[in-house]
């Protein structure tokens, strides 16, 4: 018992130590936050996401940052008192813009991560810095081969090696997880 309470006593110290050492400020996510939802909006002038819900960050120790938003993949209409349906054509034409732009999202979020690495200097290295993108889509829509949430993370530490140069894309490709639910 006594061992057990030593034990105890030891890992919450060294826990508290490295939270003690961790000083991510709300305001170093905040600026990320800020640049995410400005990138979000601006990777496509000529057809914008529409972003839904604002970036937000949450920092575990241990662990590492995570920030989510949720974003629409392209504006479209919907049913309305003046438009009771959604015409056939339009549904299969929403449905492949979506597919295409879901591919410049997730290059955009690979970036994003990059980027954010070394603005983000109070995160240890060896933590996760991790993005998740909610997509909405209306019942109208055909959500077949689409997402519905898409989760990135690496290792601060891998980012910015590639930031740096030290490793090439093929590395961070494989060192960044990506999940879609």
């Amino acid at each position: 018992m006594k061992r057990f309470i030593l034990s105890t006593v030891l890992v919450t110290s060294a826990m508290a130590a490295t939270v003690a050492e961790t000083q991510v400020t709300r305001a170093s996510m905040q600026r990320v936050e800020k640049n995410f939802n400005e990138r979000i909006q601006t990777s496509d002038i000529k057809s914008p996401f529409q972003l839904l819900g604002v970036t937000r960050g949450i920092y575990l120790p241990g662990v590492g940052l995570v920030f989510s938003t949720e974003v629409n993949l392209m504006l479209t209409t919907n049913i309305s008192p003046f438009q009771q349906t959604i015409p056939k054509e339009y549904v299969v034409r929403v449905h492949s813009g979506k597919l295409e732009r879901l591919r410049a999202r997730k290059q955009t979020m690979r970036e994003m991560l990059v980027s954010s690495a070394a603005s983000l200097e109070t995160v240890p290295a060896g933590e996760q810095i991790v993005l998740g993108v909610t997509l909405f889509y209306y019942a109208w829509e055909d959500t077949t081969g689409l997402p519905a949430q898409i989760v990135m993370q690496a290792p601060r530490q891998k980012l910015l090696d590639m930031q740096q140069g030290r490793v090439n894309k093929s590395e961070l490709e494989s060192a960044i997880k990506v999940q879609e639910f």
